[in-house]
């Protein structure tokens, strides 16, 4: 290993076109969620300089590394790294809301984002790569200068080169600084293995394992047995893929994905399930243990090998992880074993996260459902919503909370990664786990006052200003339905008044007949005289006539 400007360089010879690269440790875990999008923002305004050429360049933010590269000329790598490196050192403020403008249309053409990382580490570190770049809005010129100041040093870079030498007048003008560590995971996720519920177009899984050459063995046995169960077997997905990165920390992710149709949701989720309990298990067939290894092998073979692996021993190298030579990887992969994969798998379904289909479940295999609600509600003043009575805020000195019957959203101001403000009074909070409290005013029968409380518990620094929204799209109660209107005078009262006349003079004459009936019984022959069912039915219509003249003189008393 040698150094240019003090910056550890790896080289490799390599035919054809150099190839370089200026790796830096840092990425998108290590911004916060208010910062989210600074380390992207720096990677092109950094680039902007280099503008048109007639060699491929590029930048890459990932999750703990931002990588510079090119293929071109000894001059193009020459004014490439310079150029990057001076953009570095004086970034070009005059760009800042174009290149904020450029990333917002990345970020919309480029499709969305895994929610996994998330679901896993929750709105922090490792996580943030499931949000979209919202710091962008309020990043200022400062706040860029010093990321720049503190990550992109020279002790905190690597460059590879590939080619027939180091390219002489290669100059890396670069501030001192220090070797920053890649920072450590958190957890969102009380128990594993944990699933959750996605969109209705795949099954998706990852898990953390030890990093070592029989992790990047399962990943591969794992996507021949899914492609065998999922595809030739049962024809229920057309690709199923996995990967295995390294997080940098001595672990790695393993990730797997299979595609359904909306139809055969059920039979990918109940055969991915079954290809992850099987390896579990130890049901390896050996011969696929060897396939894999026979075509990572092969791959070894490749002439330009140790050119193709500059990058990934850059970034070993940034992260303090061990590099292998060829042959040392030639004789680790020889020797993994079947038990070894196995291990391997038992510590990845012990880790492991699915995302299913939408309207389906793993909890039958076993797997937890992630957390969607907090465990406890906040302590405070506690105001009704105005629509929805089985709902109820809660506002105190240390977190607010949403609760429902059998769920609730709590954020602790000092566990909230970030609060989203409208001018209108609407605030987000998103609290370090994941969990989202929303907030609209007009929905809650609460002082306004309260939102104040809210934003001094967060405090400036996580608040993320929004612009203001269409006043029709701002959420109101339903306008009461109006009441009815009383009768106008005289039309309601004379109907009334004729219906019980009319009703108490029938009542009343039936009344008579009766009492009629009664008497002349009595003094014709005594009572043993009277016709009492002919008594009985007279009475009975009486009655019909007369509970309506009640009904209706209690609700004129009412009225008055």
């Amino acid at each position: 290993m040698i150094e240019v400007d003090g910056v550890p360089t790896l080289f490799a010879p390599s035919t054809g076109r150099t190839a370089a690269g200026l790796i830096f440790r840092v990425g998108q875990a290590d911004e916060t969620l208010p910062l989210h999008g600074i380390t992207h923002l720096v990677e092109h305004l950094a680039l902007h300089d280099s503008g048109l050429s007639d060699y491929h360049y590029n930048g890459e933010t990932a999750s703990v590394y931002t990588h510079f590269h090119l293929r071109g000329s000894e001059s193009d790598v020459v004014g490439y790294l310079g150029k990057v490196c001076d953009g570095l050192a004086d970034l070009p403020m005059h760009r800042l809301e174009t290149e904020k403008e450029i990333l917002r249309t990345e970020s919309r053409t480029r499709g969305g984002t895994s929610a996994l990382p998330l679901w896993r580490y929750g709105a922090q570190g490792y996580g943030l790569p499931s949000y979209p770049e919202w710091g962008l809005a309020r990043l200022r010129p400062e706040d860029l200068r010093w990321w720049v100041e503190n990550y992109f040093t020279r002790e905190n870079a690597v460059l590879w080169i590939a080619g027939d030498r180091v390219p002489d007048g290669l100059r890396l003008r670069l501030r001192p600084g220090v070797r920053r560590p890649v920072p450590k995971p958190t957890s969102a996720l009380p128990q594993t293995p944990a699933w959750y519920t996605g969109d209705d177009t795949s099954v998706v899984f990852s898990a953390v394992v030890r990093r070592s050459t029989a992790a990047s063995v399962y990943s591969g046995v794992l996507e021949r047995e899914l492609f065998r169960d999922l595809r030739q077997e049962g024809g229920y997905s057309y690709a199923a893929s996995t990967s295995c990165d390294p997080r940098g920390d001595g672990y790695a992710t393993v990730s797997a994905y299979a595609d359904a149709l909306p139809e055969k949701q059920d039979a990918v989720l109940g055969g991915f399930v079954d290809v992850l309990a099987r390896l579990r298990h130890g049901t390896i067939d050996p011969a696929g243990v060897t396939a894999v290894q026979n075509k990572s092998l092969e791959n070894l073979n490749h002439p330009e090998i140790e050119a193709a692996r500059l990058p990934g021993h850059a970034l070993n190298l940034l992260t303090g992880q061990r590099n292998l030579t060829v042959d040392e990887l030639r004789a680790e992969l020889s020797a993994v074993t079947v038990a070894q994969v196995h291990a391997v798998a038992v510590e990845a379904y012990d880790t492991a996260l699915l995302q299913t289909p939408c309207r389906t479940t793993a909890d039958w295999a076993g797997f937890a459902a992630a957390p969607t609600s907090s465990e406890c509600e906040a302590d405070g003043r506690r105001y009704a919503h105005r629509e929805d009575g089985e709902v109820a805020l809660v506002i105190g000195p240390d977190a607010a909370s949403i609760v429902r019957e059998h769920s609730c959203s709590t954020v602790h101001y000092a566990d909230c990664a970030a609060m989203m403000s409208w001018p209108d009074g609407a605030r987000r909070l998103i609290g370090n786990d994941g969990i989202v409290l929303h907030l609209e005013p007009a929905m809650w029968a609460m002082p306004y006052q309260e939102i104040g409380a809210l934003d001094a518990g967060v405090g400036p620094a996580r608040h993320l200003p929004q612009p203001a929204r269409d006043p029709a799209s701002i959420p109101r109660p339903a306008a009461a339905p109006p009441a009815a209107a009383p009768p106008a005078d005289g039309a309601g009262n004379v109907g009334e008044i004729i219906a019980i006349v009319l009703l108490g003079l029938v009542a009343a004459g039936l009344g008579l007949l009766t009492l009629l009936g009664v008497v002349v019984g009595i003094a014709s022959g005594g009572a043993e005289a009277l016709d009492w069912a002919f008594l009985g039915c007279m009475a009975v219509f009486t009655a019909m006539f007369a509970t309506p003249v009640v009904m209706l003189l209690r609700r004129r008393r009412r009225r008055r």
